[in-house]
């Protein structure tokens, strides 16, 4: 039996095709916590790059290295609680696997939370820190508006909402876990909104670094599902974000579906032609968009695109038919139409959500 204690430190690193950073992350993080008991968990996604293969290669000749393998299950904030509840340390670490953060800061980072903060960030926007290393305009634009958004619901003075590189008592965490979203990529924020009163916060500043390999995983949806976590943490949670996503994706469908009809029955197509045509168009564009968006931690690619896009569209049809079925049959009953064909169309949408949820998108 092994009595010796935990370590100190756990550091979690969320990761997808990070291959080629593993290794300088462990000799860097080897520099800037020595003296430290620690431990690093690479909480991979099933990178097709052989992520989780590099960090094994190493973890058998290191013991403080460690894999969590996930297979099916994306996203980086799942990521990282699963990740931090793996552990037994102390403390828990969180940062981005790419060696943008500045590993360097942990100790500063460390000693903020034993002085008494509950939650230590690295921040890019107090004193010397700065956030050179984005990528491109378009990143430093993304990260902007997200930072306006997230201080206007954050309980806490903080400057730097959007960070992705933290450090708290694994027991805070443990303890804000149920209440957490656990969606998107902006797990600090989450766990600040999921916080009954503001947590005390310490910013350590650092400069963000350019990439140096892989590549980046901001894109203009990552700000979608964060507008999602706000809208979520607005509604306290009650309806399910991926329900409200999908509702949103079949509104923008049914003003696709009538502004296509309206232009072909303006070009002198039959109404039921250009309305079948109309419909075909909007379950088209509905699939995508949710596969990019509402499932994007479990997009189909390839021949389960395909397959996918064919059940989708057979789900939909007989959403339709329960639609209008439900609807006439309130409607004889004297219900005024406009009614009975929103409580068809309400019916509708839970009926595709449910059915797309477990025959399209199920989890693999």
């Amino acid at each position: 039996m092994n009595d010796a204690p935990g370590p100190t430190l756990c550091v979690v690193v969320p990761c997808y095709r990070e291959r080629p950073n593993v290794a300088p992350m462990i000799a860097s993080l080897d520099v800037a916590l020595a003296g430290i008991d620690w431990e690093v968990m690479f909480v991979d996604d099933d990178s097709p790059d052989g992520t989780a293969d590099e960090v094994r290669r190493i973890a058998l000749t290191d013991r403080r290295v460690r894999c969590l393998r996930r297979v099916g299950r994306r996203g980086l904030s799942s990521a990282v609680i699963e990740g931090a509840l793996a552990t037994s340390a102390e403390f828990v670490a969180v940062i981005d696997g790419d060696l943008q953060h500045d590993e360097s800061r942990l100790p500063l980072m460390l000693d903020a939370v034993r002085g008494g903060a509950d939650l230590a960030v690295g921040s890019r926007h107090v004193g010397d820190g700065d956030a050179a290393g984005l990528a491109s305009p378009l990143r430093e634009r993304l990260s902007a508006t997200g930072i306006r958004l997230a201080r206007m619901l954050a309980r806490a003075p903080i400057n730097d909402p959007m960070s992705g590189f933290f450090l708290m008592r694994r027991a805070t965490f443990e303890a804000l876990t149920p209440r957490l979203n656990g969606q998107g990529f902006k797990i600090l924020l989450d766990l600040m909104l999921a916080a009954r009163a503001p947590l005390r916060v310490v910013e350590i500043p650092y400069r963000f670094r350019p990439r140096q390999a892989g590549e980046s995983k901001l894109d203009i949806l990552v700000l979608v599902q964060f507008a999602g976590l706000l809208i979520d943490r607005a509604l306290g949670g009650v309806v399910p974000l991926r329900f409200l996503a999908f509702a949103l994706v079949g509104a923008f469908g049914m003003a696709v579906n009538l502004l296509v009809t309206l232009i072909l029955r303006r070009a002198g197509v039959h109404f039921a032609t250009a309305q079948t045509i109309g419909t075909i168009v909007a379950m088209i564009g509905n699939f995508e968009m949710n596969n990019r968006l509402t499932y994007r931690t479990i997009r189909l690619r390839g021949g389960a695109y395909w397959r996918g896009l064919v059940l989708f569209m057979l789900v939909c049809g007989l959403g339709a038919v329960a639609n209008i079925g439900i609807a006439r049959a309130l409607y004889r009953g004297d219900t005024a139409g406009l009614a009975a064909s929103a409580v068809g169309s309400a019916i509708g949408v839970v009926w595709n959500y449910a059915v797309s949820a477990t025959l399209v998108w199920r989890a693999r």
